[in-house]
């Protein structure tokens, strides 16, 4: 099992303070989560990336039906080599009502999730570099041979975590073309559940990709939660029922706390569930 942590709110000098304080306290991973309007995921993210030296940096999540695929693949291969290899890049359709509609975003979400895959495949097309062409219902790409960037450090591409709606065979199906699952719950109402999942669905999704997934490289499933501190043995047992659900990574996520940068920065310190003393 892996540890993250998701930084709730602040600015790129708190992303990155708060990433160096983290990269001490021995966790695995810091995320930053991406709005539509309000501090840049991409620019905190390379501001704590030029303060720290082995810990993983990314989204969580970005939501790429909205964005430039081209754009995004920018962004991603100069920070990952900013970063030298460490970046991890976690996208699914994103949450409307952060101001989806109010700056005019895609809302519906059938062309969101086509916009989702189309973006997937020009992104992964342009980190393999030129000549690169695409054509699909909403994006149309051609080669160019003006001023390509470097291609990403890592190989065979950035860890690409999707968010997957159990039990969605699409969905589903759609993140065990990557490198990691973000799971979601789909209830009988026909609605994402609120919440995360049981630890049994962790086991069924587990199942799933064992019998789905056609890549050989790693895949990793990320649960997100919280646990207590001041109490490591507490917070073990909890993610050590996750992990042996099928579990790899566990995101500490202090989203109520968005006004308490104290608290988080406290959180942080004292370190994952599993290498806290005491």
């Amino acid at each position: 099992m892996k540890y993250g942590f998701v930084l709730p709110s602040g600015d790129a000098r708190t992303a990155a303070d708060f990433a160096s304080q983290a990269e001490r306290a021995r966790w695995d991973g810091f995320f930053v989560w991406e709005p539509v309007w309000g501090i840049d995921a991409w620019v905190a993210l390379a501001a704590a990336a030029t303060r720290t030296e082995t810990i993983r940096l990314g989204t969580m999540l970005t939501p790429l039906s909205r964005m430039r695929p081209w754009k995004l693949a920018s962004e991603t291969a100069t920070l990952d080599n900013l970063s030298n290899g460490r970046l991890i890049l976690a996208v699914g359709l994103g949450a409307v009502d952060t101001g989806f509609a109010e700056f005019g975003e895609v809302t519906d979400r059938k062309t969101r999730a086509e916009l989702l895959d189309e973006g997937l495949d020009i992104l992964t097309g342009l980190w393999r570099g030129q000549p690169f062409e695409y054509k699909g219902k909403h994006y149309t790409v051609k080669p160019t041979s003006f001023s390509p960037p470097p291609p990403p450090l890592q190989k065979p591409r950035i860890p690409i975590w999707v968010v997957g709606a159990w039990p969605s065979q699409k969905s589903m199906l759609r993140a065990s073309r990557y490198d990691g699952l973000l799971p979601n719950v789909i209830g009988e109402d026909g609605k994402v559940r609120l919440g995360p999942p049981t630890l049994d669905e962790i086991r069924q999704m587990k199942a799933f990709m064992a019998a789905n997934r056609r890549e050989t490289t790693p895949f990793d499933i990320i649960v997100e939660g919280r646990t207590p501190g001041e109490e490591p043995g507490q917070g073990a047992e909890i993610t050590r029922a996750w992990a042996q659900a099928g579990a790899t990574w566990w995101l500490e996520a202090m989203w109520e706390a968005v006004k308490e940068p104290g608290a988080v920065l406290r959180r942080i310190a004292q370190g994952p569930p599993s290498r806290q003393s005491g």
